[in-house]
């Protein structure tokens, strides 16, 4: 790889002007120590860096970019948007295109409101929650990331039962006090929260797929129980989709294990790439929003033309090409690429996939929540990491976050990611 001159310098200037040089702390490079480098432009399943080096792209802006970098249906959109306006502040119609396909493609949403991140479609989702119900109490589970929202950015406690204190500077330990915090995959701690909680737990707010700690999948049964338990105690059941969302299928990780949630929420893929968010559900929960309902949530850029003109080219290709089944197909082979490889360098990996999202961690034990990911080892993965980048090959720079495939990783360019996985794992 060439030196990243340019790059040191940027991060040098960006550092005097921007907390930590960065504009979201994964992208410092904390986790696996070094510096970032930065993009100049990125097209297909490739980035280059202002210092001419070119990489296969694994982390694909963090989730929307399904269909590769660039895609010229999502530019030619975006495109011939912008010359009719930019933002409007007023209706448009492809607010109503963009409501009518996710109504369309999940059944369990029957209105939505468009946003514009993924951290306001679950703060307003929750919002929500607590206004249809009168209720305050929330749970989440500890390794799930919904965003930076004050009552979501909280970790767990002593034990099952204890709420949860704050996992951030700035966060009034008051908001925690209100969160019930559990381990993913356990159902005698679910059981038991609800049982501590009577008439008292507004919403349970989920990721169906945790990728925000890696990735590792909910044990069969387990989101089913979610959902009775949530029905059987009037509580709403929240599914954080803004990563699985339009990702696992057109219905998302709800179409792919068969639940039907209360709310969800979306973002990322909705977007083509552009701030997007969106949350929605049932229409006697979605009308407690202002101006029917006495809940308030307001979006000076919401349904903003250019996203939603991006987000849905992005959802027409994917479904025009049969998308899904090719992501599948790709995933299958880099995932049988990557244990191959392990296997061969005797290294002990706990490989996670589904459809086009994975992670590997470096254990020989299975992982099925946050405190077996933790376990990981991380130091190894760091240097895994650096050796894939001298590779040529880009993955995120945590050990702790998803990879995503896209539609534009060709078989070759899998295979080439699994040779120089081979070689690096050799290494280590």
């Amino acid at each position: 790889m060439n030196a990243p001159a340019r790059s040191q310098s940027l991060f040098a200037e960006a550092l005097r002007h921007i907390p930590g040089g960065v504009n979201s702390p994964v992208r410092a490079f904390r986790a696996v120590g070094g510096q970032p480098f930065f993009v100049q432009k990125a097209s297909g399943a490739r980035v280059w860096d202002v210092d001419g080096n070119e990489l296969i792209d694994y982390v694909g802006t963090w989730g929307p970019a399904i269909l590769g970098h660039a895609h010229p249906r999502i530019v030619k959109a975006v495109q011939e948007t912008a010359l009719l306006g930019t933002s409007f502040g007023i209706p448009n119609p492809l607010e109503v295109r963009m409501a009518q396909w996710i109504c369309r493609a999940v059944p369990s949403v029957t209105k939505v409101r468009m946003c514009n991140s993924g951290t306001e479609a679950t703060m307003s989702a929750i919002r929500l929650a607590r206004g249809f119900t009168r209720r305050d109490k929330i749970i989440k589970f500890d390794g799930c990331y919904h965003g930076h929202v004050d009552s979501l950015l909280v970790k767990a406690g002593s034990g099952a039962l204890t709420f949860g204190s704050p996992d951030s500077a700035g966060v009034p330990a008051a908001f925690s006090q209100l969160t019930v915090v559990l381990p993913f995959n356990d159902p005698e701690a679910l059981k038991a929260a609800f049982a501590a909680n009577p008439g008292e737990i507004a919403a349970v707010i989920v990721e169906p797929v945790p990728a925000n700690a890696g990735l590792y999948l909910p044990k069969p049964g387990y989101l089913e129980l979610l959902r009775s338990l949530t029905a059987e105690n009037g509580t709403v059941l929240i599914l954080d989709e803004v990563m699985t969302g339009f990702r696992l299928g057109l219905a998302g990780a709800q179409g792919r294990f068969g639940i039907t949630p209360d709310l969800s929420c979306f973002g990322k893929i909705i977007g083509g790439g552009l701030p997007v968010g969106a949350f929605g559900g049932r229409a006697d929960i979605m009308d407690c929003l202002a101006p029917v309902g006495p809940v308030y949530q307001a979006g000076t850029l919401s349904g903003n033309p250019l996203a939603m003109a991006a987000g849905l080219a992005a959802l027409e290709e994917l479904e025009s090409v049969d998308g899904y089944r090719q992501l599948e197909e790709r995933g299958a082979q880099l995932e049988a690429g990557m244990r191959k490889a392990a296997a061969a360098a005797g290294i002990p990996v706990e490989f996670k996939r589904i459809g086009s999202m994975w992670c590997g961690y470096f254990t020989d034990q299975p992982v099925h929540n946050l405190a077996d990911a933790m376990r990981s080892n991380r130091e190894r993965f760091a240097k895994f990491f650096h050796g894939m980048l001298a590779q040529g090959v880009y993955l995120a720079p945590s050990q702790f976050e998803a990879g995503f495939i896209s539609l534009a990783h060709t078989p070759e360019e899998i295979d080439a990611t699994v040779a120089a996985a081979s070689r690096v794992l050799k290494t280590l």
